[in-house]
């Protein structure tokens, strides 16, 4: 199911909230996207499932709290704000997202 967004991309549902447990994380691939999706105290955050150096699939690393390390060559990223710690100067890509009636729902580009 999708409907139009406000930034002309498309609403995708993802999953259901009850789908993905506080502290975890799973990686979805909807739409013709990659995205990683985490459940932070109950707020739930989007990026597209790749890290920004080399494209490991950051949803085969490390969630620790607020911090992701990736998989593939140990970057580490505030998952809260999608900025790099380790190092500095890179972020993850977000998505925006809504939960509705229990459903996640994910805005993705045309």
């Amino acid at each position: 199911m999708s409907a139009r967004g406000q930034t002309g991309g498309e609403w995708v549902s993802a999953l259901r909230l009850d789908e993905l447990w506080e502290g975890e994380m799973v990686g979805l691939e909807l739409a013709g996207h990659e995205v990683l999706l985490l459940n932070l105290d109950g707020r739930v955050c989007a990026y597209r499932n790749r890290c920004p150096h080399q494209g490991t699939p950051l949803d085969e690393g490390d969630l620790d709290g607020d911090t992701l390390t990736c998989g593939g060559h140990l970057w580490e990223f505030d998952v809260r704000s999608g900025q790099g710690i380790n190092p500095a100067g890179c972020a993850l890509r977000p998505y925006p997202v809504r939960v509705a009636d229990d459903v996640v729902w994910v805005e993705l580009p045309r």
